[in-house]
C-alpha cells in the first residue's frame, strides 16, 4: 500500500510542477505568430501582455479574471506534501482540480475578444474594458494538470483499481472527446437557434429549417428540382445499394469463384480509396462531358449534338459509385471470408443445392456486413463534397449548399447549422435503422473449434453474373484512371490534345540556380503542408486510437458503453458537419485555432480516430490476458505492460492505422475545405481551387501525383505489414505453432 501511495505523491508532485510552469513561464494566450513559433522568446519576454505568463499578466494589472487560478496552487500544496497515510490526498487534489477546469471554462466562455461575450454580464459588471484570446502554452499546461490533478485523486480513492495510469488515459480521452467532438458539435446546434443578434431565437431556428430549398418535393409534383435533403437522401440510398451490391459481387468474385486470376481484381477495388474523392469526377467529365471522349464520339458517329448530361445526378452517381464501392468491398470480404465452410457442407450433406445453400445459409449470414457496407456508403454519399461540387450542375446537395451558406455570399452560418443538422439527422437515422434491421440475431459462425471445411465455389447462376459485372467494371474503373493519367499529358482537354509535361512543371517545377535548389512550382506549397500535417496527424491517431483500444478491451469501468459511443463519434459524423461546427466553435475563445495548422490536425485525428480504435482492438482481442496478468505479477505497472508487452505485439495495427490515416489525411476535403487558410493550404483544396478556375490539366497533374504517392505507401505498408492469410494451409500451420 504505501507503495502506491509513494506513487501517487510523486505524481502529483509532477503536475503541480506542470501547473506552475504553465502559470509561470510559458505564454497564457495564443501567439499571434502560431503556436509553434518561438519569437516570443526574444521579443519583450515575460513582460509583454501579448506573451506574458499569467504571473506576469496579474503582476501589471492585467487579465485579473485570471488571480482566482492561484486557489487551485493554495489547494494542491497540501495533498503534495501532506503525509503518505492522510486521507485528505485525493479530496484535495479533485478539488485543485475541478475548480481550475470550472474557472478557465467560466472565464474563457464569458470574455471573448470584445469584452463580455453576454449582455447580462455587462449590465451586472459593467464594461469589461478588456479582452482575451484563445488558449495558449501556459493555459494548456495548467489545464492539462488540473485534469491529472482529478484523475490521480480518484485513482487514490480507489477508482478502477487504483490505477493512476488507467484512471488518467480514461480522463484524457473524455477531455479530448469532450473538446474536439462533442464541444463543436453542441456548439453548432446552439448556432442553428440564435438569430443575427446571438440571441436565443426557435422561430429562427424553424424558418430556417422549414425552407422550401431544403425539403420541397418540386421534382414529385412535376417541378424541376427538389429541396437538398431529399436530393441528398436520394442519391444516398441508390449510392449505398449499388456499392454494397457492387462490393459484394467482388467479394464473391475475389473468394468464392475458384479462379485464381480474380485475386487480380483486388488492387482495381481499393486503387479509389488513394484516391481524392473529387479526381474520379474529373475522370468522368474527361470521358461524359461536353467535350469528352466518350461523348464527341458517340456524337459524330450519331450525327447528334453533343450534352451535357453527364452534370446532375448521373454524374454524381457513377462518380460516387466508383469511389465508394471499395469500401464496401473491403468491409464485405471480410464477412464472406468468415462465413463457416462447415455450416456450407451441412446444409449440402442435407442434400440442398448451391443455389440453395447460398441463398438460405450463405447469404443470410452475411447480413451484418451487407448493413454495414451500405450504412457506409450511405454516409459516405452524404458527406461527399468533391464529386457534388465537379458534376452537381443543378443537383444541389446538402454538403455543397453548407459549404456555400459559409464560404457564398450568403454568410450565413445559423443556416450552414441548419443543414449541418439536417445531414446528422440523416445519418444517425441511418445507423438506428441498421441496428434495428440486425436486431437481437445471432450471427456468430466461428467458435473456438478448428473449422476445417472449404468454402463452396459460388453457384452457376450466381458465378456468371458476378464475374460479368465484376469484369465490366473493372474495366471502366481501368480506363477512368487511364484518363486520369492521360489528361495530365494534354495541353487543353478537347481543344488542344498535344501531349505536353507542362502541366506538371507548373504545379511541381524545380529549379537549379546559383541559390542551389529552388521549388518554383504552384503546388509545392500545399503538397509540402499537408505532407507535413498528414505526417504529424497520423501517428497521434494512432496513439490515440490504441490506448483507445486498450482501455475498452483490457479494462472494465463505469460507463464503458457511453465511452465507447463518444469516441466512435466521430465515424458517424460526416466530415462537411465536422468542418462547419469546427468553424464554429473554435474561431474565438476559449479554443481558438480557426487558421492554424493544428485545427487542421485535430480534425484528422478525430476524424480518422475510430479506424485506429477498430484496428487496435482487432489486434488486441487475439492478445490472450495472461500476457498483461503476468507482467503485473511480476510488479510492473500498467503504463510499463502497456509499453513493453502490448504495443511490441501490435506493430501491425499500429502501421496500418498510421497509413489509413496518413492516406485520409492526404486525400481529405469535406471537413478540410472549411478550415485551410492561405498559411495552411491543403492538396485537395489547392485542386478544387483549380478546378473552379477550370484549370483542369494542373488539377489532374497534381492529382495523378497524389495518387501515385498513396499508392507507394500502401505497397510499403503491405511489405512491413505484410498479408494475412485464411486458408486451410495457413490455418493448420498456425495451429502446429
Amino acid at each position: 500500500m504505501n507503495i502506491v501511495l509513494t506513487r501517487f505523491d510523486r505524481i502529483a508532485t509532477l503536475w503541480f510542477a506542470v501547473a506552475l510552469i504553465g502559470f509561470c513561464l510559458f505564454p497564457w494566450y495564443l501567439l499571434e505568430d502560431g503556436l509553434f513559433s518561438f519569437e516570443w522568446l526574444a521579443d519583450g519576454y515575460p513582460f509583454d501582455t501579448d506573451y506574458a505568463p499569467a504571473l506576469f499578466l496579474l503582476m501589471q494589472g492585467e487579465k485579473l479574471w485570471l488571480a482566482p487560478l492561484v486557489l487551485v496552487f493554495a489547494i494542491a500544496a497540501p495533498a503534495v506534501v501532506a503525509a503518505r497515510t492522510d486521507a485528505r490526498y485525493g479530496t484535495l487534489l479533485i478539488m485543485a482540480g475541478g475548480v481550475g477546469l470550472l474557472w478557465l471554462a467560466a472565464q474563457g466562455f464569458s470574455i471573448g475578444i470584445r469584452g463580455f461575450n453576454a449582455e447580462w454580464l455587462s449590465t451586472l459588471f459593467g464594461e469589461l474594458g478588456d479582452r482575451q484570446f484563445g488558449m495558449g502554452y501556459g493555459a494548456l499546461l495548467f489545464a492539462a494538470a488540473c485534469l491529472f490533478f482529478i484523475t490521480t485523486g480518484l485513482a487514490s480513492r480507489g477508482a478502477v483499481n487504483g490505477d493512476v495510469f488507467v484512471v488518467g488515459a480514461i480522463g484524457f480521452i473524455i477531455a479530448i472527446v469532450t473538446a474536439f467532438i462533442f464541444f463543436p458539435i453542441v456548439n453548432m446546434l446552439s448556432s442553428a437557434v440564435t438569430d443575427d443578434q446571438g440571441l436565443f431565437s426557435l422561430s429562427e431556428f424553424f424558418r430556417k429549417f422549414s425552407d422550401s430549398k431544403i425539403w420541397s418535393l418540386g421534382c414529385v409534383t412535376g417541378e424541376r428540382t427538389c429541396g437538398v435533403a431529399w436530393n441528398s437522401l436520394f442519391l444516398a440510398l441508390l449510392v449505398g445499394f449499388f456499392t454494397t451490391a457492387l462490393g459484394l459481387v467482388f467479394a464473391l468474385v475475389a473468394t468464392r469463384s475458384g479462379i485464381r486470376q480474380a485475386s487480380l481484381l483486388r488492387p482495381l477495388t481499393v486503387l479509389p480509396i488513394i484516391t481524392p474523392p473529387f479526381v474520379i469526377g474529373l475522370a468522368i467529365i474527361l470521358l461524359f462531358g461536353l467535350s469528352g471522349s466518350v461523348t464527341t464520339f458517340i456524337a459524330d458517329l450519331l450525327g447528334i449534338q453533343p450534352t451535357r448530361w453527364v452534370y446532375g445526378l448521373p454524374g454524381i452517381f457513377i462518380a460516387q459509385l466508383l469511389s465508394f464501392t471499395p469500401i464496401a468491398f473491403l468491409v464485405l470480404i471480410g464477412v464472406v471470408e468468415g462465413v463457416s465452410p462447415s455450416m456450407e457442407e451441412a446444409s449440402q450433406t442435407l442434400r440442398a443445392s448451391k443455389w440453395q445453400t447460398f441463398k438460405t445459409v450463405s447469404l443470410p449470414l452475411m447480413r451484418p456486413g451487407l448493413a454495414n457496407a451500405f450504412l457506409l456508403g450511405f454516409i459516405e454519399s452524404m458527406a461527399d463534397f468533391g464529386n457534388p461540387l465537379v458534376l452537381g450542375g443543378n443537383y444541389d446537395v446538402l454538403s455543397t449548399e453548407i459549404f456555400f451558406s459559409i464560404v457564398g455570399a450568403q454568410n450565413d452560418q445559423g443556416r450552414a447549422a441548419v443543414l449541418a443538422i439536417v445531414l446528422l439527422l440523416f445519418t444517425l437515422t441511418a445507423f438506428y435503422a441498421q441496428r434495428r434491421w440486425l436486431g437481437q440475431k445471432s450471427f456468430v459462425t466461428k467458435t473456438g473449434k478448428g473449422d476445417s471445411g472449404v468454402h463452396t465455389v459460388l453457384p452457376r447462376r450466381v458465378l456468371l453474373p458476378c464475374w460479368i459485372i465484376a469484369l465490366s467494371w473493372a474495366t471502366f474503373t481501368l480506363v477512368v484512371y487511364g484518363m486520369i493519367v492521360y489528361g495530365s499529358f494534354v495541353d487543353v482537354w478537347g481543344l488542344n490534345n498535344t501531349l505536353t509535361f507542362k502541366h506538371y512543371i507548373q504545379a511541381f517545377g524545380v529549379v537549379i540556380d546559383d541559390n542551389g535548389l529552388r521549388l518554383k512550382g504552384a503546388a509545392w506549397d500545399s503538397f509540402l503542408t499537408t505532407l507535413q500535417i498528414a505526417a504529424t496527424a497520423a501517428p497521434i491517431t494512432a496513439v490515440v486510437g490504441l490506448i483507445t483500444a486498450f482501455l475498452l478491451v483490457r479494462q472494465n469501468f463505469a460507463a464503458k458503453g457511453a465511452f465507447e459511443f463518444g469516441t466512435m463519434l466521430s465515424f458517424a459524423i460526416p466530415g462537411t458537419v465536422i468542418g462547419v461546427s469546427y468553424i464554429l466553435a473554435f474561431n474565438v475563445p476559449p479554443i481558438e485555432l480557426t487558421g492554424t495548422g493544428i485545427i487542421l490536425i485535430i480534425s484528422f485525428v478525430f476524424r480518422n480516430m475510430p479506424v485506429g480504435v477498430r484496428a487496435g482492438i482487432a489486434s488486441m482481442s487475439q492478445l490472450d490476458k495472461s500476457l498483461d496478468e503476468a507482467s503485473l505479477t511480476l510488479g510492473a505497472s500498467t503504463w510499463r505492460t502497456f509499453t513493453r508487452i502490448i504495443l511490441p505485439l501490435m506493430k501491425s495495427a499500429i502501421v496500418a492505422a498510421m497509413v489509413f490515416s496518413f492516406v485520409r489525411a492526404m486525400t481529405a476535403i469535406s471537413a478540410v475545405i472549411f478550415l485551410v487558410s492561405a498559411e495552411y493550404d491543403m492538396a485537395t483544396s489547392y485542386i478544387i481551387g483549380r478546378v473552379e478556375n477550370n484549370d483542369y490539366g494542373i488539377a489532374i497533374a497534381y492529382s495523378t501525383v497524389l495518387i501515385v504517392v498513396m499508392l507507394s505507401i500502401v505497397s510499403i505498408m503491405q511489405l512491413l505489414v505484410g498479408r494475412t492469410t485464411t486458408s486451410r494451409r495457413a490455418g493448420a500451420a498456425g495451429a502446429e505453432q
